[in-house]
């Protein structure tokens, strides 16, 4: 059977000792626009963005990769196969952990031999939404993502085509590798298995779900009167907007560089624009609480501290967003804040380790 290929590799550069490899290739398929239960946009000085809402029910993929059940099961193995990586330790749950929010409790990841990079891996959650994938955006498919790493220095340290001959030593792989897509072990299937897994790890249903749904209970005041916040005062839905609450654009916040790098000018590695140096792309707020530490490099712990940091306007710098400006929030309006967020939790995954093929 005939497949066109998901994951067309054009370019592959390593930008630094912590940004990972660029790949670029196939754009995934886009959710519709309408949505059960959207309730339209907000302005905010002049701005239109998508109102807040819960997802749609059905999850975007790529017509060359539709998730079935024994291609996820393949790919959530390779999830948590440390043999992707040089030294057969370091998975993509290293530092995309379930118990973590499938992103890193660390400010920064550590890849093969304890190398630190710059960066925190960002969580897993609902990435089958964005049209863009890392910080800074350099891939345009989760199939593209999930390769990325295995050949980057500072995280699996491996090379595709070792990883390949690997795997198709191993006999588990081999017999699913038949089965599910009618070929030996090879890179293409990797990334793709992995993509469909990855797809079906969503945070929803949320307090916040249940309620614009409908169940005025779910949420309590003090969360009520953070969401009119969220909304209005606080900007937040000027970037954070839409059902996943983000705009899948790059902004520059001013976030202090910590960490192994002096310098991370985040999109600008891709696009060579000038207006780009120091944006990152907008994180998912979905499951927030779940995810700490924040930022592309983990500079705070909590939400409370992000909060401060954006109601003072961000920090220094001369590419800083022109939607950053100081907030002049209260003590009480900042708590509020902060049980709207909570409330975006997701309800929990059922989930359980896989057995590793031998």
């Amino acid at each position: 059977m005939s497949r066109k290929g998901i994951v067309t590799i054009v370019a592959c550069v390593v930008i630094g000792a912590a940004n990972p490899i660029l790949f670029t290739g196939d754009r995934p398929a886009q959710a519709s626009p309408a949505l059960e239960g959207m309730p339209g946009t907000v302005t905010i000085d002049g701005i239109t963005v998508l109102d807040i809402g819960p997802l749609p029910t059905a999850v975007p993929m790529p017509s060359t990769n539709l998730n079935y059940k024994a291609k996820i099961e393949l790919g959530k193995q390779l999830y948590f196969d440390g043999r992707l990586s040089k030294n057969n330790s370091v998975s993509c749950a290293f530092c995309h952990t379930p118990g973590s929010g499938f992103a890193d409790p660390r400010q920064t990841s550590i890849g093969v031999d304890g190398k630190v990079g710059g960066r925190q891996a960002p969580t897993v959650y609902n990435t089958a939404f964005n049209h863009l994938q890392f910080w800074d955006g350099r891939a345009r498919s989760l199939e593209e993502q999930a390769i990325g790493p295995i050949q980057n220095p500072v995280e699996m340290a491996e090379t595709h085509e070792n990883v390949v001959k690997k795997l198709g030593k191993i006999k588990g792989y081999r017999e699913q590798f038949r089965a599910v897509f009618g070929t030996e072990v090879n890179l293409q299937g990797i990334a793709e298995a992995i993509a469909a897994y990855e797809r079906t790890i969503l945070s929803t249903n949320s307090a916040f779900d249940k309620y614009v749904l409908g169940d005025k209970t779910a949420m309590d005041e003090a969360a009520v009167r953070g969401m009119a916040l969220f909304k209005g005062k606080a900007r937040c839905i000027l970037c954070h907007n839409g059902p996943n609450f983000t705009d899948g654009k790059f902004h520059n916040l001013g976030v202090p560089q910590v960490g192994p790098m002096k310098e991370d000018l985040g999109r600008y590695y891709v696009t060579r624009l000038e207006k780009d140096k120091g944006a990152f792309k907008t994180p998912t707020l979905r499951s927030i609480t779940e995810t700490a530490p924040y930022m592309h490099d983990g500079a705070f712990k909590t939400l409370e501290e992000v909060i401060d940091f954006l109601d003072k306007g961000g920090g220094p710098n001369p590419n800083l967003s022109p939607l950053i400006k100081p907030l002049g929030l209260t003590a009480e309006e900042k708590a509020d804040l902060v049980a709207f967020l909570k409330a975006l939790t997701g309800e929990p995954i059922k989930f359980e380790m896989p057995k590793l093929p031998k």
